[in-house]
């Protein structure tokens, strides 16, 4: 089994990629889209979104990270391929699972799974200028405003050339609304031959072990379960183990409340390193809220700061939550 890590426009950036993969648990993590227009991007700009390319396309923990470019035009995305490989990536994904409304009113992201030649020219097209040792990998949606062409759509990223495909269960017209449709995930896992990787709606050990048996893929990528539970990877891959009856993973780690504050307090350091002044106490905000889905603790944590801006007074409080944890004394 592999546990990747999603990539989330505005939420799973380099930032929580670091402090994320320092807790453990996940293979692999792929990057932000960059987006792709009429344009060859300077190295500055995969740099900025994937500074990971400065080691070795790995995160301080020494995970993997994924390049991931966006966008439908099939001469400019090779070409920007063919930039970005000089930067030596782990492999290159490409997107067409992004939702968003500015993205595909331009023909990008989820807006190509109307239409499997493009499909299969970007892909092919990307295949080709990148060196074959390079993973070309894709991650895709159920369809666009139905999964008519959902089938379509898969074979022509395999046939195209496409090593592996990750399926959010969802449409881009479901959105992010519940549920997941795993069920659909098995119906393109069983029409392709290369790895298929399920994802959408997993935030529990339940929901993982669900996904699996009704996908019928044994990899699983996680989003915004892992962002407000760092420890899924962890549980996940020990209960597998537990069912299985196979040996408990290497480095297993039972990640709880206490834990997560050294973690926040690398978040908070790095945040305020490399993001502008007015994001970075939403940022945290932003983190302590999914949280409290799976740590009460958070809940006071996140009602405690979420009045709070001034940055000086956020790092002094962070400091004084992990101390008083430290001591067994209630903040």
């Amino acid at each position: 089994m592999r546990l990747l890590l999603a990539p989330m426009e505005g939420l799973l950036d380099f930032v929580l990629r670091d402090v994320l993969t320092s807790i453990g648990g996940a293979d692999r993590c792929v990057s932000e889209f960059i987006r792709i227009t009429s344009s060859l991007l300077p190295d500055k700009v995969y740099l900025r979104t994937m500074p990971e390319l400065h080691n070795g396309s790995r995160t301080a923990a020494g995970t993997p990270v994924r390049a991931q470019l966006l966008g439908s035009d099939a001469a400019s995305m090779a070409a920007n391929a063919v930039q970005l490989a000089a930067l030596s990536p782990e492999g290159i994904d490409l997107n067409f699972g992004c939702p968003a409304r500015v993205v595909n009113r331009h023909g990008g992201g989820a807006a190509l799974l109307q239409d499997p030649a493009a499909i299969h020219a970007v892909v092919s097209a990307v295949r080709g200028a990148v060196p074959a040792a390079m993973p070309v990998s894709a991650k895709m949606r159920l369809g666009f405003n139905d999964r008519a062409l959902m089938l379509d759509c898969a074979l022509a990223m395999q046939e195209a050339g496409a090593c592996e495909l990750v399926v959010h269960g969802r449409t881009k017209l479901d959105g992010y609304r519940p549920p997941a449709y795993w069920d659909q995930i098995a119906r393109i896992r069983e029409a392709v031959r290369i790895p298929v990787v399920a994802n959408g709606e997993i935030w529990t050990v339940e929901d993982a072990l669900r996904c699996q048996a009704e996908s019928g893929c044994q990899d699983l990528m996680l989003g915004r379960g892992i962002v407000a539970d760092p420890g899924l990877a962890w549980r996940i891959r020990k209960a597998v183990a537990e069912r299985d009856g196979q040996p408990l993973p290497a480095g297993l780690r039972d990640v709880q409340w206490p834990d997560l504050l050294p973690a926040l307090l690398r978040f908070w350091h790095l945040v305020c390193e490399d993001l502008e002044p007015r994001q970075r106490a939403g940022r945290l905000k932003q983190w302590l809220n999914l949280m409290r889905r799976a740590f009460p603790e958070a809940e006071a944590a996140y009602q405690h700061v979420r009045v709070m801006t001034d940055q000086a007074a956020i790092t002094v409080w962070l400091n004084g939550l992990q101390q008083h944890a430290s001591t067994g004394v209630a903040a």
